[in-house]
């Protein structure tokens, strides 16, 4: 039987494989805002950035070192067997890889967005189209390993963007998620995530010797990705989805906390559609908010955490 996404995670983890490492965490000087917060049901995540640390604070389809880029994509083309179905004609496969890559990306972000300003592209569709345009020169890969085509799209864009990224969880981030399960509270995620990025979570979780798995502390319907509703932040289709979640369980948006590390991608959309709101500001490379915005009376975050754990001061009992 094929290994799913998560187990083929941990099987790459038994070779002997380079990764790029997450950064280092640089800290910012800044003062908790921790009052507690009353009537809050539900706490939101943004994922990369807050619960995830990663190189630029969110999601790269591309990353804007060519040297990084390359080494990905010959990774890519040496892990899947894909030389054999690559003209030489560019160059090296990973030149011919890359060249196609970016086609496809190209034609996804200028296809019709139905209205929507902020459309988010799907990286399993974009690997998707890649190997369909491979298997025009004959291209097969392992079945019995990797599972049917769309198993092995999203194990491919697994690989690629470990190859580009490397992700971990803030410290503290366990600890945070425990507390607010064991407080009875109910967790979700909004975020601009691809179909691998609970996998990643759930690895990050571990190695902060975390024990609930993220099918118990998220539940299903409130598990919002970028990927899956087609719109990327600050589009505020990405929290309507979720506060529609939330509006048929009775709980309305003044009862839900988003806490993220951005205040143009994650506060402001989600203070405008009547959530309460937390600023993450534990590290440099995520946090996006100014002076001004933390001052102002109308765009201020309900509280500032810098560290993670300091969630347990401001929901609960």
């Amino acid at each position: 039987m094929p290994m799913t996404l998560e187990q083929y995670a941990d099987f790459l983890d038994t070779r002997d494989l380079v990764w790029p490492a997450p950064p280092e965490v640089q800290p910012v000087k800044a003062k908790p805002k921790l009052a507690m917060l009353s009537n809050i049901r539900v706490v939101t995540w943004n994922l990369y950035g807050t619960l995830l640390n990663i190189f630029n604070g969110q999601l790269l389809f591309e990353h804007p070192q060519k040297f990084v880029m390359d080494i990905a994509l010959d990774k890519t083309v040496q892990e899947f067997k894909m030389w054999g179905s690559m003209s030489r004609k560019p160059g090296q496969p990973a030149e011919y890889l890359g060249e196609m890559y970016r086609k496809v990306l190209e034609d996804m972000r200028m296809a019709p967005s139905r209205g929507e300003r902020h459309p988010e592209i799907s990286a399993e569709r974009v690997w998707e189209a890649v190997v369909k345009k491979l298997a025009q020169k004959d291209y097969k890969y392992d079945a019995v390993f990797y599972g049917p085509p769309a198993e092995f799209n999203r194990k491919v864009a697994y690989f690629f963007q470990a190859s580009i990224q490397g992700t971990a969880c803030h410290e503290g981030a366990v600890n945070a998620l425990d507390f607010v399960h064991q407080a009875g509270l109910k967790q979700g995620v909004i975020a601009d995530a691809q179909c691998f990025s609970f996998v990643q979570l759930q690895r990050g979780l571990r190695a902060q010797k975390g024990t609930i798995p993220v099918t118990q502390l998220f539940e299903l319907p409130l598990r919002t990705l970028s990927c899956d509703v087609g719109a990327r932040k600050p589009s505020e289709r990405i929290f309507k989805h979720c506060l529609a979640q939330l509006s048929a369980q009775g709980i309305a948006p003044a009862q839900v906390l988003h806490v993220g590390s951005s205040f143009p991608r994650d506060l402001a959309p989600a203070k405008k559609l009547g959530m309460r709101t937390a600023l993450f500001a534990g590290d440099k490379e995520s946090l996006e908010a100014t002076k001004e915005q933390l001052k102002d009376h109308a765009t201020r975050p309900d509280a500032l955490l810098t560290e993670l754990s300091q969630i347990a001061q401001i929901v609960g009992t």
